[in-house]
């Protein structure tokens, strides 16, 4: 098969490379229609309860994550000047396309009882901007007599208020929200310099906004930046510019290649699929050093340059198709997470990492065809005496010090093991962002003064019409409220009881010390009072029940816990909730983004966890097209899993949580790391035939040949992911440190661990089973005709 393949690379190499660059550029052309994503990410398939609770309580009551808050803190905000300010902004910040509304202390309402129409008006506490202090002091006067606003919009005792500035959601979902948020900013950031006063910005639309922004700018770093290592490490490795510039040449296909596969298949930039460029430079590069390393040794064994060239594709094209294919599953098993966020990185890393070994495999025999033969200082590197000295003391280590290496492992497999007992599981729904970060500053600043700003949304349906405003239901609400209160996480509920509350002050005159449930003789005179519902007319009202009077929402805001957490709150809830509203009179759901994340989170570890196992499954399958015995099979796997453990014993040892950021790492880690697994025992099985069974012997000469490339590529792997680190999103970072870490752990296993084994088990793992392989072939190709001139292979 690779006899073939080679000469359909060689002969038509002009037609080869004409195809991959239309290819190439039909790809480009669909990569500049790439976008960024700036929706919520699903972490749930749309049949999962939950998630069809969180859709129909949307459905009902709208947007529960589409409020961008603003946030000061000044003990002076009342004073003409700077009040009269806040009130210019929030009626520009209306003004704004996209912005639905503003509530602010400037703009906010209450009710007044109208004897001559039996009915509550709704009126505007600032019915104009005020002229004078005495005016001001009047209006402030009036804001502290609504308890309804108080911790909700304002904190008397820290002096500090909130814009809440409701966006419209189809704006969120699109490249305009930039512009819009930005708007917003531009007019909130001029009133800070003027008025000298700090301002705050948080919310889900805000942080998603941040947050893909950063990703975009991010995206442009890591590439340019892992561009830039990869140039250097081929340059250092090999000391020729050709073996820089050419390989360079086909990552950046590589790239051009990966964001039109995005474009194509629809998708968009995420947190994840923004990695993917910088991720498959690190990994072309790896392939590129395998192939140059391969065409360096042969030419130095022969000095025939076709012949050289011939011989990556036949000689180590098995291997390199199986160390992609590895690579490829261990992104691939991503798919069955059904996260979609995780089956778009999933799918296109693991097409793109096999079309990148399909570019390598072509390429770089065409390119370095059309090239003069490597001069003695090209393939110098071959004998750099640091890496042979090193090698040279593995084969020492390996062949007469093995119980060393066996103390070693045994040692670090349980330090391993007591550092997993120490793994803990949880999530954040803000929590890649770095503690010093403005946007985590920021969340403090709303979780101190307001007690947070993540939905936590409750439904409640009566199942029967107009129950809602049954007076003992209402109660039941406000009982429901104080037991919410208890919990130091949560922010003052806002529900249909306060909107009652509100109604009997009014009723009262607006004197605050009546804002409390009403009593049934009470709420009978109220009722004639209270406004119609109307659906298509904006109430108090339909902010907070359905318009059949049958459904309503008990809305509270929560601050930016751990799963764990929200996890505690929820199972603390549901008995006190049942105690209150009896199951079989009434449905009552505890739903909104962080009951939907907490979900979310715990099937995605679930998923993973699932993946990961798929991973090593699928990974010894490949194992297995090597080698058909078993013993062998999971010889390969051993010193592959160690790494896994011992990263997972780092995170235990660290207080790194295991988490969708985290987890996805070790199917990641673990197909990459079997590449240089693959990279020994193809050659070791390459070098047992031609010894006739000599497992030493061929132990060490894959060890010596192999070795090279393996360090090469690993140096390579650990500095391209090590960029990771410089993130500025916590999930990157990890990810970085630990597949970093994975792979630094791997390559050391399989230097060390993996021969050590080899040799001890030689009499156990000497079995007819490794024959010669379907794929494999010891002759060389035919001559090969290139441009008319036969070039006769040297015997």
């Amino acid at each position: 098969m690779w006899t073939y393949l080679v000469r359909l690379i060689l002969r038509y190499r002009f037609w080869n490379v004409l195809a991959i660059l239309l290819i190439t550029i039909f790809m480009g052309y669909q990569a500049t229609k790439v976008q960024m994503s700036y929706e919520m990410a699903k972490m749930l398939p749309a049949s999962d309860s939950v998630n069809i609770n969180y859709e129909k309580f949307r459905k009902q009551f709208g947007e529960d994550g589409s409020v961008l808050f603003v946030g000061i803190k000044d003990s002076n905000l009342f004073q003409l000047k700077k009040f009269n300010a806040w009130h210019d902004l929030t009626y520009q910040l209306k003004e704004i396309d996209g912005v639905e509304e503003v509530l602010s202390l400037s703009k906010l309402y209450y009710l007044t009882k109208n004897d001559s129409t039996h009915k509550f008006d709704f009126k505007p506490v600032v019915q104009y901007k005020p002229r004078t202090q005495p005016e001001l002091d009047s209006i402030q006067k009036l804001i502290y007599a609504l308890p309804f606003y108080e911790n909700l919009l304002i904190n008397k005792k820290t002096n500090a208020t909130l814009m809440m500035i409701t966006l419209n959601k189809n704006k969120l979902n699109t490249k305009s929200r930039v512009l819009l948020i930005s708007e917003v900013k531009k007019l909130v950031e001029a009133f800070s310099v003027k008025q000298g006063i700090e301002v705050h910005y948080s919310g889900l639309p805000y942080i998603r906004t941040v947050t893909s922004k950063k990703v975009e700018n991010e995206l442009k770093f890591f590439v340019l930046l892992s561009f830039l290592i990869a140039s250097l490490a081929l340059y250092f490795f090999f000391r020729s510019f050709k073996a820089v510039i050419f390989p360079m040449l086909i990552v950046v296909v590589t790239v051009v290649w990966a964001m039109g596969l995005v474009s194509l298949l629809g998708y968009k930039i995420t947190i994840l699929t923004g990695i993917i460029p910088p991720l498959l430079i690190v990994i072309c590069v790896e392939n590129c050093i395998f192939f140059l390393n391969k065409y360096h040794h042969e030419f130095r064994a022969h000095g025939n340059k076709i012949k050289s060239l011939s011989r990556i594709v036949t000689r180590i094209g098995t291997a390199n198709l199986l160390t992609n294919a590895t690579t490829a599953i261990g992104f691939a098993t991503f798919t069955i997470t059904g996260n979609k966020i995780l089956v778009e990185f999933g799918l296109v890393a693991s097409i793109m990492i096999m079309s990148t070994f399909i570019l390598t495999l072509i390429l770089i025999p065409i390119f370095f065809s059309y090239l003069a033969s490597p001069e003695l200082r090209h393939i110098k590197h071959l004998d750099n005496k640091h890496i042979n000295g090193f090698l040279a003391k593995i084969e020492r280590i390996v062949t007469y010090k093995r119980k060393y290496v066996y103390l070693v492992v045994f040692a670090v497999i349980a330090i391993g093991i007591y550092g997993v007992t120490l793994l803990k599981t949880t999530g954040n729904i803000v929590d890649d962002i770095p503690k010093k970060d403005p946007l985590y500053v920021d969340l403090l600043f709303f979780e101190h003064n307001f007690k947070g700003i993540m939905p936590f949304e409750i439904s409640i349906d009566t199942k029967k019409d107009k129950g809602v405003m049954r007076l003992s239901f209402i109660k039941k609400i406000d009982e429901l409220q104080d037991v919410l209160k208890t919990y130091p996480e949560l922010s003052k509920p806002v529900s249909i009881a306060e909107v009652v509350k509100f109604a009997k002050q009014a009723f009262y005159n607006g004197n605050p010390e009546f804002y409390q449930l009403p009593d049934n003789s009470e709420m009978a005179f109220m009722a004639e009072y209270l406004p119609k519902m109307n659906s298509k007319k904006r109430t108090i009202l339909n902010s907070f029940v359905d318009t059949n009077l049958r459904m309503t929402r008990i809305s509270v805001q929560m601050a930016n816990i751990g799963t764990n957490d929200i996890k505690r709150i929820q199972l603390d809830l549901k008995p006190k909730i049942d105690s209150i509203f009896n199951p079989e009179k009434y449905d009552v759901k505890v739903t909104g983004t962080s009951v939907v994340f907490l979900k979310g989170t715990n099937y995605l570890i679930k998923n993973l966890r699932e993946s990961l196992i798929l991973a090593i499954i699928l990974i010894a399958l490949v194992m297995a097209i090597l080698f058909s015995s078993l013993r062998m099979i999971i010889l390969s796997l051993i010193p592959n899993l160690i790494p896994q453990l011992l990263t997972a014993a780092m995170m235990g040892y660290f207080g790194i949580p295991i988490k969708p950021s985290t987890i996805l790492i070790f199917s990641i880690a673990l197909g990459i790391s079997a590449d240089n697994t693959i990279q020994f025992l193809s050659r070791y099985r390459f070098e047992l035939r031609l010894s006739k069974g000599n497992i030493k012997e061929s132990v060490l000469y894959a060890l010596g040949e192999a070795g090279y490339s393996m360090i090469y590529s690993s140096v390579v792997l650990c500095l391209g992911f090590s960029i990771f680190m410089l993130s500025t999103f916590g999930g990157t970072q990890a990810m970085g440190l630990l597949i970093s870490f994975t792979l630094f752990l791997g390559v050391i296993s399989n230097l060390f661990l993996l021969p050590s084994l080899l040799l001890s088990l030689e009499k156990f793992i000497k079995t007819k089973r490794i024959g010669k392989h379907k794929f494999e072939k010891l002759d060389e190709p035919e001559n090969i005709d290139i441009n008319g001139f036969l070039i006769k292979e040297k015997e």
